[in-house]
């Protein structure tokens, strides 16, 4: 009398796995194929596509606004650099009686004065500064260069954690209809207790595991508000898909063909010519500086018209900017150094990144062709298998977590391709001045 009630409960059971447990490839995330007008109708809905995160990270990020009020300042300093020192003007009174008489019996002078620095100072003076404001500039760019890395890796990963959530859920309530039917099997004396306690535990684990996933979507969402600078679109609904098939193109930018023009190696270079300027510098310091003045008056006790003409000139007796010097050799072979170890670092970093990138391809491609399909060919023969009593209670709990674990698995592998694609493109393309 029971056994009717029973197989056609079980039947129910499969019936959910099997529409619960579709193949996450064949189908695109939801809300991707929403027609979407422009970026004034993503605004007007509240929708976040990784295009706009990009244009509201580069305009609202504060630690970019910081950098770029480092290459204003490096930019104010290259301008002063090209200033002479100003003229003094002078006013002297000699000769004056101090009993009578006062500025009517003196020598009245007034004139200016002029430094006048050594040949080829002020010009090391320009070069530094010049050198300064490219550092500066170069400094800034590769700040926006890693900001869109990490709103694009940020953007990801909110992707991966809500697609991984949406397959918890559906593991959830398989996990929660496998149960059920557990307890009412056992109930009935068709399993054993050890098989309905295994689908009480897969239960208790896939609730545990949807607290985590809801969780790691949520630090991934504050991430992002917080690199876009707009806390009121934490919650925002993403639009877009992650790549899921790759590009070959990309591997085929050799560091040739991009390392020159890195801001990392363009930033190192400045560095290195402004402290070549500076040495230079610290080599003329010890030149004295010729101080000029030129003065005219009338002395009134002789009603004569006076000339002056004054030429100071420093004496560099005890110092001669023998430390500055060392100081400033030191720096250029620093300088130099950076060079190397930012070259070096950025050719690893590129090789790192296309063998994660190469790896991720062929772990998408394998999990989409041929994982995920005999996932879901398994799973189908099991339940078909277990309807017929084929197979146990326990085999079935199995090959619905396998299933479900190849899902997520295969959401963390699109992330890994995704996140490789980024560091590529930081390294190979950097974001101009002007974009997006």
């Amino acid at each position: 009398m029971q056994q009717k009630p029973l197989s056609k409960h079980l039947f129910y059971l499969g019936l959910v796995a099997s529409v619960t447990l579709p193949l996450a490839a064949a189908r695109p995330p939801r809300n991707a194929n929403e027609p979407r007008s422009a970026a004034s109708r993503e605004a007007g809905d509240g929708a976040l596509s990784l295009d706009r995160a990009l244009r509201l990270a580069l305009a609202n990020n504060p630690n970019l606004q910081a950098s770029a009020a480092r290459k204003e300042a490096a930019n104010g300093r290259a301008v002063q650099a090209r200033a002479w020192p100003n003229p003094e003007l002078e006013i002297s009174s000699q000769d004056m009686p101090p009993s009578r008489g006062g500025f009517s019996k003196a020598k009245n002078m007034a004139g200016i004065s002029q430094v006048v620095p050594y040949p080829g100072k002020k010009q090391a003076d320009i070069e530094i500064g010049t050198a300064d404001a490219a550092a500066g500039t170069a400094s800034w760019r590769l700040n926006r260069t890693e900001l869109v890395r990490e709103v694009k890796i940020a953007f990801y990963q909110i992707q991966t954690a809500e697609r991984t959530a949406t397959v918890v859920d559906d593991l959830v309530r398989v996990a929660q209809a496998a149960s059920t039917a557990a307890g009412k099997r056992n109930a009935a004396g068709e399993i054993t207790l050890q098989e309905q306690l295994r689908a009480e535990i897969q239960l208790e684990q896939t609730q545990t595991e949807k607290v985590d996933a809801v969780r790691e979507a949520t630090v991934a969402r504050q991430e992002l508000a917080m690199l876009i600078g707009r806390p009121d679109l934490r919650d925002a609904r993403l639009t877009g898909a992650p790549d899921e098939a790759g590009d070959p193109v990309r591997l085929g930018r050799a560091p040739s063909a991009w390392l020159a023009g890195h801001p990392a190696m363009v930033a190192a270079r400045a560095r290195r010519d402004q402290a070549v300027a500076t040495l230079r510098r610290a080599g003329l310091e010890p030149r004295p500086d010729v101080k000029v003045g030129l003065a005219g008056g009338r002395d009134e006790s002789a009603e004569e018209n006076l000339m002056e003409l004054r030429f100071t000139i420093p004496l560099p007796l005890f110092d001669r900017n023998k430390g500055k010097q060392q100081e400033a050799q030191a720096g250029v072979r620093e300088a130099e150094a950076g060079i190397m170890a930012t070259e070096q670092r950025l050719i690893a970093s590129w090789r790192a990144a296309t063998a994660r990138y190469q790896a991720a391809v062929k772990q998408v491609t394998a999990h989409r062709e041929r994982i995920l399909p005999k996932s879901e060919a398994a799973l189908h023969l099991v339940q078909t298998g277990f309807e017929e009593g084929k197979f146990g209670f326990i085999d079935l709990l199995d090959i619905q977590r396998t299933t479900a674990e190849a899902r997520m698995a295969y959401q963390k592998k699109l992330f890994e391709l995704n996140a490789a694609r980024a560091d590529l493109e930081a390294m190979t393309e950097p974001v101009p001045a002007s974009s997006p």
